[in-house]
């Protein structure tokens, strides 16, 4: 009797572990074209827009343009390594970052790794890399100036604090320089500075 309890303990154990494993369906594709930082990718039906993709060589893509055939994703990363016929895998996620003052004085890639060597960065607010910029009735007024150190431009353009200013010319005509001078200028002024660079594609 002893055995055929062990017997039945043993069994029912074996069927709650059958009865409690989840089955995962992964949503696979294949790579048809890979190329200035976008993939054509064949094979996935389910796929969100903006959704995380992850291809076999670790490089992240984001899935922006779904079309009846193929997917098109850009690459978060060199993706030297994705080649026609690679695997992609869906991960179910939207693109997604933190954010936060834990960001302030970091150095980040598009998707919020650090790149400075400070430590990763904790938080757990997050939010959605696509998101709609706040409106104008949501957003505080202009009423305060803000000066950027360049005397010319303080004194024929006023800028406010929180306005949108457009600078436009040639390449090599110093815009970089006048951004990068006027983040400079707001040491001691209590203004939170963010610059973006975006990598120009290379000309070969």
């Amino acid at each position: 009797m002893k055995n055929v309890s062990q017997l039945t303990n043993f069994v029912e154990n074996k069927l709650n572990e059958y009865t409690e494993t989840t089955t995962r369906t992964a949503d696979i594709g294949i790579v048809l074209q890979v190329g200035d930082g976008i993939a054509r990718i064949y094979g996935l039906e389910n796929v969100a827009c903006g959704e995380l993709l992850e291809f076999e060589d670790q490089t992240i893509g984001i899935a922006l343009n779904l079309e009846t055939s193929n997917v098109g994703a850009v690459l978060m990363g060199t993706g030297r390594n994705i080649k026609q016929g690679s695997t992609v895998k869906a991960t179910g996620k939207i693109a997604q970052i933190n954010v936060g003052d834990d960001l302030l004085g970091r150095v980040v890639d598009a998707l919020v790794k650090p790149l400075d060597g400070k430590g990763s960065i904790t938080g757990s607010e997050t939010r959605l890399i696509e998101s709609p910029a706040p409106g104008i009735i949501e957003r505080q007024s202009v009423c305060e100036p803000m000066q950027t150190g360049i005397v010319s431009i303080d004194a024929m353009i006023p800028v406010g604090r929180g306005q949108r200013e457009l600078i436009i010319g040639d390449r090599q005509t110093g815009k970089t320089s006048i951004a990068l001078d006027t983040i400079i200028n707001q040491k001691t002024e209590n203004v939170i500075c963010v610059y973006a660079a975006i990598g120009q594609k290379l000309q070969l």
